[in-house]
C-alpha cells in the first residue's frame, strides 16, 4: 500500500553557514564545496533506485531565496517543466524524471531573523548579556525585528496542509498500482525545515530544538499504520526492497504473458 513521503533538503553550504552567521533574508550563493556536495547528494540519493525517486513526485516546494533555487538546480531531478527562475529548461527530452510541478512559497522561507540577521548566536549570547537580557532561544522568543515562533507556525502550519489535501490524502493507502505520484520535495533553510520536521510530527516549537539538518542534509516524512492523521519521521527507508518487490512483480507478470 502507498505511503506517501515529504522530502527536505537544506539548500548546500554558503559562507555565512560555514561561520555560524544567522541568514534569513540575505542572498548568498553556495561556496565550490558546497555546489559540489549537492551534486554528490544528488547522484547518491536521486533515481529509480534511490530514496528520492523523481517519477514519484508530486510536488516541489522551493524556498524564494536564490540559495536554495540553487540547490534544487544541481540535485538535477529531470523536470519536465522549467525552473521558475530559468529562461529555458536546461536539458532535453531525454533527460525528463518526473512531471512534478514546481512552487516558489515564502511558507517555506527561512525564519525572519530580524535584528539578529548576519550574526553569530555567540555574538547574540554577548550582546543580550551586555544589555542585561535573559539568555535566547530562538523556539521559544523568536527573533526581535523579525518573526516569531506563532508566525512561523502559522505559515508551516498551512503549507502541511496543502501537502495533506492537495496530494498525500489521495493516494495514502491505496494499492501502489492503482496510486500516481503522491510525494513531495522540500528545498529551503536549516531553522524553518527544522520546524517544519516539529509542526509535521505534531510538536510545538516550544518543544524544540528536537531535529538536526546540516548544510545540503536530506530527510524524510511520512506517516504511520498508512494514515494521515498519524505523521512521523522516517529514521529509515526501504527504498530498495521496493525496487526490488517491483522488479520481481514486473517479472512474474512477463512470465505469465
Amino acid at each position: 500500500m502507498t505511503t506517501p513521503r515529504a522530502f527536505v533538503v537544506r539548500h548546500g553550504e554558503t559562507e555565512w553557514s560555514l561561520n555560524g552567521r544567522h541568514t534569513g533574508t540575505t542572498e548568498l550563493p553556495l561556496t565550490s564545496n558546497g555546489e559540489k556536495r549537492i551534486r554528490a547528494t544528488g547522484k547518491a540519493l536521486i533515481g529509480d533506485d534511490r530514496l528520492i525517486v523523481p517519477r514519484n513526485l508530486a510536488h516541489i516546494y522551493v524556498s524564494p531565496r536564490r540559495r536554495a533555487q540553487r540547490t534544487l538546480e544541481l540535485l538535477d531531478l529531470g523536470c519536465r517543466d522549467k525552473l521558475p527562475w530559468e529562461e529555458q529548461r536546461g536539458h532535453g527530452d531525454e533527460g525528463i524524471r518526473t512531471e512534478a510541478k514546481i512552487q516558489i512559497t515564502d511558507d517555506i522561507r527561512e525564519w525572519d531573523y530580524g535584528d539578529y540577521e548576519g550574526i553569530t548566536s555567540k555574538q547574540i549570547k554577548q550582546e543580550r548579556k551586555e544589555a542585561g537580557l535573559p539568555p535566547w532561544d530562538i523556539w521559544k522568543d523568536g527573533c526581535p525585528g523579525g518573526e516569531s515562533p506563532e508566525q512561523v507556525t502559522e505559515r508551516l502550519d498551512r503549507l502541511i496542509d496543502d501537502i495533506r489535501s492537495k496530494y498525500h490524502n489521495p493516494v495514502i493507502g491505496k494499492p501502489k498500482e492503482e496510486g500516481q505520484p503522491g510525494d513531495v520535495l522540500l528545498v529551503a533553510h536549516g531553522h524553518i525545515l527544522r520546524a517544519f520536521a516539529m509542526r509535521w510530527a505534531g510538536k510545538t516549537l516550544q518543544d524544540g530544538p528536537i531535529f538536526l539538518l546540516e548544510a545540503g542534509g536530506v530527510g524524510t516524512l511520512s506517516y504511520e499504520h498508512h494514515s494521515i492523521d498519524e505523521p512521523a519521521i522516517l529514521l529509515g527507508g526501504s527504498f530498495m526492497v521496493d525496487l526490488v518487490e517491483d522488479a520481481e512483480q514486473d517479472a512474474l507478470k512477463s512470465k505469465h504473458n
